[in-house]
């Protein structure tokens, strides 16, 4: 991000505004480690409709990515705690409200979420799980995703997101139509009723997955940005950020590591066959960048030879 793009949002934040987040915050005295190993429970929000990373399967309970890692997160906190832990889900429709939830102390945790240096103010992200950007889905052999080609081209945007953001960038010629989320840019994009949806690549993927729109395809080869993608907890409440970072270490050192229900897990929701359709490969590099900076986990501590058992969201 720019410098320039950095300082448009930042400086409206203002300090009345800080100042309350960091009140609020301040105001919750109990860390999450702490009230769950008083209640047994922990929240998760997040938006039910972004397959691979949360859905709700047939029977109207949470899968994806982000509720892999958020089981090995409640299984970690069980470990901290001595006690059995539940992780309880909360469909947020609105992204905005699910960073008030967090900041207001009515979730603990949120999964599978970009990052943002926004958000990132208010709220504190854990090590990273997964790669994503701003990508183009059009009919394939429509639009190569270059700036020419979107030249007075209508593109389906979410709006006031990054993505609107960034079509104005990219090409000041483009006619952006506004939706409230991107499931509904691509039933318009399906529909005719637009040229092409700019939006992040993982959710384009999986919104087209299983034959629902083989013949839309995505551009460039290179994303116009590219960020992680990670868990979002509360600000400054570093002893359950510490726990977090623990179980998605474990989770990504089990998959370098070979172990099969690590590998399994992952491959599931990105891996060969999936609706992102990664390589092994791809999976093991992006991975090994992401613990770089962590001291590797040989042998997994506390349970060496073994994960921790893992939860389910009811």
């Amino acid at each position: 991000m720019s410098p320039s793009r950095l300082g448009s949002w930042f400086l409206p934040v203002g300090l009345t505004l800080l100042t309350g987040l960091l009140s609020a915050a301040a105001a919750r005295a109990e860390g999450v480690v702490d009230r769950v190993a008083r209640s047994g429970e922990l929240v998760l929000v997040g938006h039910p409709d972004q397959a691979p990373m949360l859905s709700l399967d047939v029977q109207g309970r949470p899968v994806g990515y982000a509720m892999e890692v958020a089981n090995r997160i409640a299984a970690e906190l069980a470990l901290a705690a001595g006690r059995p832990v539940r992780l309880r889900f909360e469909p947020v429709a609105d992204p905005a409200d699910l960073g008030q939830r967090l900041v207001g102390g009515q979730a603990d945790l949120a999964c599978g979420v970009p990052f943002t240096w926004e958000r990132d103010i208010t709220l504190d992200y854990s090590l990273p799980f997964g790669l994503s950007g701003l990508r183009l889905l059009a009919p394939a052999g429509r639009l190569d995703g270059s700036p020419q080609s979107l030249a007075g081209r209508r593109i389906g945007v979410v709006a006031n997101s990054l993505g609107e953001t960034e079509l104005k960038g990219i090409q000041p010629k483009a006619q952006p139509v506004g939706f409230a989320d991107l499931s509904q840019a691509v039933a318009a994009l399906q529909g005719g009723s637009v040229d092409g949806v700019i939006g992040d690549s993982t959710l384009l993927a999986g919104l087209v997955a299983g034959g629902k729109g083989a013949a839309l395809a995505q551009t460039p080869s290179e994303p116009y940005e590219r960020y992680a993608v990670a868990c979002l907890v509360h600000e400054n409440d570093s002893a359950f950020r510490n726990l977090v970072n623990l179980a998605i270490a474990r989770l990504l050192q089990g998959y370098l590591d070979g172990q099969p229900e690590a590998v399994s897990a992952i491959d599931r929701w990105v891996g060969p066959g999936s609706a992102l359709n990664r390589t092994p490969d791809q999976i093991r590099n992006y991975f090994d960048a992401v613990l770089l900076g962590v001291e590797a986990l040989r042998p997994l501590p506390a349970q060496a030879g073994s994960a921790p058992t893992r939860p389910t969201a009811p």
